[in-house]
């Protein structure tokens, strides 16, 4: 999910990118023309990569990215290359382990299984699930009803659980989420909710699966600690804030697939060896 800084998004891709997976890029609909249209190239140069069918304003939060990685899942499942897992990114995220490790760490203790971390919701989250809260329109207004103020208890006794935004999930719990009465039920009651992305994808998995891991901006000094980290990926990043760390984690990264490359490696897949650091 990307809705401004080409770049970024452009590192981002390089390091997740293999030609057996597939990609879904959401592009915020309040995105800039320019920006949209500069995806659009990028994305065309792959068989693998597209753009969502539908978009969502304001997808950065709230049920909008919540109904923005539905959209993407819809496309997914109809896609032709067939995938096992999927992985939700944005743009301020950037991978610390690499693809061969990735799917390692699912098949070592997560095969058909869901990691979707989370909780039974304590009483002092309630409040984020039984209040309506003000969400954007369309238009891009503020707005609540005033009928709402307080939400029903969700449909079919489903014990909410509060946890990351951040999952792993399977193609078989992606079909479920898409057809079942209960998914369907529970994402017409997250509408109005504050951070409904916390709540419904581990509340659904725990009807069926399991969960691990979890997510702050991170500056030069925390990567020697991310690089030692066991979690998959690391959010959040800022390059315009702190441009060096992200540079840095993609080098570290590139080096880590060159070196469990299973082909000879050419030339041209090291990145080039200018300094990023000079100061004028």
């Amino acid at each position: 999910m990307i809705q401004e800084e080409l770049a970024t998004f452009v590192q981002l891709l390089r390091a997740i990118y293999a030609p057996q997976n597939v990609y879904c890029v959401h592009v915020d609909e309040k995105a800039p023309k320019k920006f949209k249209t500069a995806v659009h190239t990028l994305v065309n140069c792959f068989e693998n990569v597209f753009i969502s069918s539908e978009n969502e304003k304001a997808a950065s939060a709230g049920f909008p990215r919540l109904q923005a990685e539905i959209n993407c899942m819809k496309d997914l499942v109809h896609a032709k290359l067939q995938w096992s897992y999927v992985i939700n990114l944005r743009g301020q995220d950037f991978p610390i382990k690499t693809n061969k490790e990735i799917i390692r760490h699912i098949r070592s203790k997560w095969t058909d299984k869901n990691i979707a971390p989370g909780v039974i919701q304590t009483p002092n989250a309630k409040a984020q699930t039984s209040q309506s809260h003000p969400e954007l329109s369309p238009e891009g207004h503020i707005r609540v009803s005033p009928h709402r103020r307080f939400k029903d208890e969700p449909l079919h006794n489903v014990t909410i659980y509060s946890g990351s935004a951040h999952y792993i999930l399977t193609r078989k719990f992606v079909e479920f989420l898409l057809t079942d009465v209960r998914a369907k039920a529970m994402l017409q009651w997250a509408k109005g909710m504050r951070s409904p992305e916390q709540h419904y994808w581990v509340t659904l998995s725990r009807l069926r699966g399991h969960y691990v891991q979890d997510a702050c901006v991170f500056g030069p000094g925390d990567l020697p600690w991310i690089i030692q980290s066991p979690s998959l990926f690391a959010s959040k990043f800022e390059p315009s804030a702190e441009p060096l760390v992200v540079l840095c984690l993609e080098r570290w990264h590139r080096l880590r697939v060159l070196g469990q490359a299973e082909v000879p490696t050419e030339p041209h897949w090291h990145f080039r060896q200018q300094s990023h650091f000079n100061m004028s």
